[in-house]
Order: C-alpha cells, then sequence, then structure tokens
C-alpha cells in the first residue's frame, strides 16, 4: 500500500473564480453565463471551479468592470458599450441602422473582435466570448409609415444615441431610465413612441401603452464575458484550453439563444395585440442615411483604427 511506502496521493489545489452577472438570473444572458460556468467547471475536471454570482452582489453591471481590474472579481458579463469611454471599439455595435440581420451582427464581431481583444488586453483583461440581445425595434401608439410621421411625438430616450435618433426623426426626445421611470410612463401615457427590443418590450408589457412594433432592426448591442487576465494566465495550459473552448461554445448557444428569444417576443407581442411590421418603406431610406451619418462620426470620434472595423465589414469580408 502506498501509505505503508510513506507515499500520499498527489494532491492538487482548486482554483474557484466567480464571474458576475449584469442581469438577473431568469434573463437568457445570464442563463447562458450560468451554462458557460457548469460546462467549464466539468471541462476543467475540477481543476476549476466557476459559479455566477447574484445580481449586484456584491458588485452592480456599473462596477463589474473595475471589479475584475481590482482583483475582487475574476470575471463578469456586462453591455459592452457600457465600456466604450475605455474601449472605444466595444461601441461599434451600438451604431445606429448599420446592421439588419444576426448575419450582419456576426459579421462585424469577427472584425470588431480583433480590435477589442488588444484594447482590453492592455488593460489587463481577457475577453472571452460576446451574445448580442434581440435588435432593437421601434414602438410606437400610431402608424408610421414614414419620417413625417415621427415629428413632434414624444420618444423615449435613454443615452445620446437614442436622443440624437429622436432629434434626427424630428421627435421630442423624453429622457427615461430603465425600470420605474419608465413603468410610470408607460402606464400615465406620456411617451408616443421608443426604441428597445421585443424581449424588453415583453419584460415591460408594452401592449398597455403602443399598439405597433416595427421591427428596424436599428441595432444589436452585445454582453461581453470577460476575465482577468492575470487570473487567465495564472491556469494551466489544459485548463486555459478548456476556458477558450467553453468561450467558444458560450458564444455560439447564446446567438442561436438570443435568436429564439428574439422570435418567441415577437410572437408574444402579436398575442397581445401588438401589431409587428417590417421597415416601413418610406422609412427605410431615412435610417439608412442615419446610419452613415453615425458611423462617420463613431470614426471621427473612435480614430483611424475604427476603419479595421468598417472597412471589411461594408465590403463583406
Amino acid at each position: 500500500m502506498l501509505s505503508g511506502l510513506g507515499m500520499a496521493p498527489v494532491a492538487w489545489a482548486q482554483t474557484n473564480w466567480t464571474l458576475a452577472p449584469g442581469y438577473a438570473a431568469n434573463v437568457f444572458m445570464t442563463q447562458n453565463l450560468a451554462q458557460f460556468a457548469a460546462d467549464l467547471t466539468k471541462a476543467s475536471q475540477g481543476k476549476l471551479s466557476v459559479k455566477v454570482g447574484e445580481l449586484g452582489k456584491p458588485f452592480a453591471m456599473t462596477d463589474i468592470r473595475t471589479a475584475v481590474g481590482e482583483g475582487k472579481v475574476e470575471g463578469g458579463n456586462v453591455l459592452g458599450s457600457a465600456l466604450s469611454k475605455e474601449f472605444p471599439t466595444s461601441g461599434a455595435d451600438s451604431i445606429p441602422f448599420m446592421t439588419s440581420s444576426y448575419a450582419d451582427a456576426k459579421r462585424l464581431w469577427k472584425h470588431q473582435r480583433v480590435l477589442l481583444e488588444k484594447e482590453m488586453a492592455e488593460k489587463g483583461l481577457k475577453l472571452l466570448y460576446a451574445v448580442p440581445w434581440p435588435a432593437q425595434g421601434l414602438y410606437s401608439t400610431k402608424p408610421v409609415n414614414g419620417i413625417e410621421d415621427m415629428r413632434g411625438i414624444k420618444m423615449r430616450t435613454y443615452n445620446p444615441t437614442t436622443v440624437r435618433v429622436a432629434e434626427l426623426m424630428g421627435a421630442q426626445a423624453v429622457e427615461l431610465a430603465n425600470g420605474p421611470p419608465l413603468v410610470k410612463a408607460l402606464a400615465e401615457g406620456t411617451i408616443d413612441s421608443m426604441i428597445t427590443s421585443s424581449a424588453t418590450g415583453v419584460d415591460m408589457k408594452v401592449w398597455q401603452r403602443f399598439k405597433h412594433f416595427y421591427d428596424v432592426r436599428a441595432w444589436y448591442p452585445k454582453n461581453l464575458t470577460f476575465v482577468s487576465a492575470k487570473a487567465f494566465n495564472a491556469l494551466d495550459e489544459a485548463t486555459r484550453k478548456a476556458v477558450v473552448n467553453a468561450a467558444q461554445a458560450a458564444e455560439a448557444s447564446g446567438w442561436a439563444l438570443s435568436e429564439k428569444v428574439s422570435g418567441d417576443a415577437l410572437a408574444e407581442l402579436q398575442r397581445n395585440q401588438i401589431q409587428v411590421s417590417p421597415t416601413p418603406g418610406e422609412l427605410a431610406p431615412h435610417l439608412k442615411r442615419f446610419g452613415e451619418r453615425f458611423a462617420r462620426e463613431w470614426i471621427s470620434t473612435v480614430g483611424i483604427q475604427a476603419n479595421g472595423i468598417f472597412i471589411p465589414y461594408y465590403t463583406g469580408q
């Protein structure tokens, strides 16, 4: 027996990771993150135990990036555009009216990722994968046939991009954060239109106010999952490979899940008497011009590196 020879089995210390979520456990983005954690724990053969923390405990989404950088948590999942001040190329997917399908969004991500990985690595972060939300659509209380139908109406806005969209459409911007302020506005009927996803519309039960949803596919914002480069590099080679492989699987499953959520949400809107329509023909050329204008402005802000995304994207690479 080994014990009789004064020997003992070789033991190794298990590494524990916690990933901070930006959304509640019942949101598909967090469900996909939890599946990634479970798959990675299994693939590492017990060397790495990964769990997903509770929403806001101890870090809200706005604090996750800093917490990861300071080593207070190993990784997290946040809205990419929320990091655009520090990582400019993370905002590429939030340029309105540039992508019109999941295929477009995936092609954009292929080029965006190359630059974003480099930006994040320079700040000590390892980008693992990205998953899009369903496309942003246009809700309205009344039918919209062209740009003239948007003029003067009260349009809910929540960031500089949506404020600018309202201005270009000639609508009156009404700044409303998500949550109680928006719920109150919907109940009281103080807004006539807003841009958000079909899934968010279902969550907010927007049929109490809106009767029309136009699938304009304004943009496909993505959430990023990343970890501390220090934590990643501390793993042995086999475990690092397991992380990369599990991340690739999580990205693939996340995109598929997003498409399913989008389809299910559109059907739910229809079940609740919201008329779901494609982009109105008279509105489409205006949105296309808005997209080109936003892209030019974004490139001038971010710098020449942005051409590394848009030149291959627009040339169909």
